[in-house]
């Protein structure tokens, strides 16, 4: 999926396997989302190795679990799940 501003792209043979790419002029949008199977477990291994968290670990009014995180070459990174309904 590509809709300018942001790109989706899915493994050919696991479409459930995405990564979301955003393109934005805003500095504290996220650049990267990523989608994970537990986002708790993540962010325990994120806040171990001593990644700098950009945004909490939170639940989201629209269904999902999500926080960012700053990786080295300063890009944001989402990462989240979906919550079950």
């Amino acid at each position: 999926m590509d809709i300018g501003w942001i790109t989706t792209v899915a493994s050919p043979t696991n479409p459930s396997v995405q990564v979301s790419i955003i393109g934005n002029d805003d500095m504290a949008a996220p650049g990267i989302s990523v989608g994970v199977a537990d986002v708790d477990a993540v962010h325990a291994k994120a806040v171990e190795q001593g990644f700098e968290i950009a945004y909490p670990l939170r639940d989201e009014e629209w269904g999902v679990r999500r926080f960012m995180l700053r990786e080295p070459s300063g890009t944001l990174v989402n990462v989240v799940s979906h919550r079950p309904c």
